[in-house]
């Protein structure tokens, strides 16, 4: 309250993005409330790659209930310019999603190794001595292969492409 009354008397800090625009902030400035004065960094990105004539544009088209977002994104847009100017933020993502499809064939090879580890266990123990005798066989062999099954059936599909 005291910053909007001190900025009214002129008395108050220009904002971030009229202080690197070298000019007087204005009480209406629309820059104001999404650029203070105490991050001049986040103006300053969005300068050099948008231009403050686009970002004033883009801002002013807008409603006031999604400025806020706005900034958010070109923010986020500006650094990843910054960092990579020419993907940006789909440099990132695309990064991102090349880990993932890596991440997901090794999960699918390990959850392939396990299916294969206990098909080799479960016919090691259904070859077993244990297993000649009738009354043995149908207690032993029907836990490990209900539990096969069974986590067969709770196998998620989705590392399958």
């Amino acid at each position: 309250m005291k910053e909007s009354n001190s900025r009214k008397q002129g008395a108050a800090s220009p904002c971030a993005a009229c202080k690197l625009l070298r000019r007087r902030c204005a009480e209406d400035c629309v820059f104001a409330p999404y650029f203070p004065a105490d991050e001049p960094h986040k103006f300053a990105s969005v300068h050099k790659v948008f231009g403050a004539s686009n970002v004033n544009k883009m801002l002013q088209e807008l409603p006031e209930h999604q400025r806020g977002d706005a900034v958010s994104s070109m923010v986020y847009e500006a650094n990843a310019r910054v960092r990579d100017p020419v993907y940006g933020c789909v440099g990132a993502i695309s990064s991102l999603q090349q880990q993932i499809d890596a991440l997901q064939t090794q999960l699918a090879l390990a959850q392939a190794e396990v299916v294969h580890m206990r098909m080799r266990q479960y016919s090691s123990n259904s070859s077993s001595p244990d297993h000649a005798s009738p009354s043995t066989r149908g207690r032993k062999s029907h836990n490990p292969k209900s539990s096969f099954n069974m986590e067969m059936a709770n196998m998620d599909d989705s590392f399958w492409p």
